[in-house]
């Protein structure tokens, strides 16, 4: 995982330029704060590493970051420390883009934490929001991007007519 005081992060991109102002706010995440309501330190990263749809170089490296928090504590961690990793990984597949070389072990490593990190959430309160992400983070770790993506769209409302139209067809 790169050092959040490693000088290779202002060599790394994320939506408004060098990123060297992200490690700064992935320290912000050390309380787990809450991402509800565009609160910072989320509305920042999800603007600067997955804006619109688009992830960086910094957004893979960011992304480990994230999951150590998470990890901490899984049964405090709301919804975006499930949805925010698998939302980069979405983006990476659905976009072609590459992790860099010296990130990708620790990218792909902590990826492969996530099933692990939602069986340790299991016992506290769900809403149909975080079983979204949660599930959506197990469908990206387990190299599934596109059901990652289907399950973060899949409210009731979308799963009803799904339902409707898999059986009329």
């Amino acid at each position: 995982m790169l050092c959040l005081d490693d000088p290779r992060w202002s060599e790394l991109q994320h939506a408004y330029g060098a990123a060297g102002d992200i490690p700064a706010l992935l320290k912000q995440l050390a309380d787990l704060p809450s991402s509800e309501k565009d609160k910072e330190p989320w509305f920042s990263i999800w603007s600067a590493l997955a804006h619109q749809g688009d992830v960086y170089s910094a957004s893979f490296a960011a992304v480990p970051h994230v999951i150590d928090v998470l990890a901490s504590a899984p049964l405090r961690a709301d919804l975006s420390y499930f949805q925010f990793p698998a939302w980069v990984e979405v983006c990476r597949v659905k976009n072609g883009v590459s992790v860099p070389k010296d990130i990708a072990p620790a990218y792909f490593e902590s990826l492969s934490r996530l099933p692990t990190l939602v069986a340790a959430a299991a016992s506290r309160q769900w809403d149909e929001g975080f079983l979204r992400c949660a599930l959506s983070a197990v469908a990206a770790a387990k190299g599934q991007p596109a059901i990652a993506e289907a399950v973060l769209e899949l409210s009731p409302e979308v799963a009803g007519e799904f339902m409707e139209w898999f059986y009329e067809r």
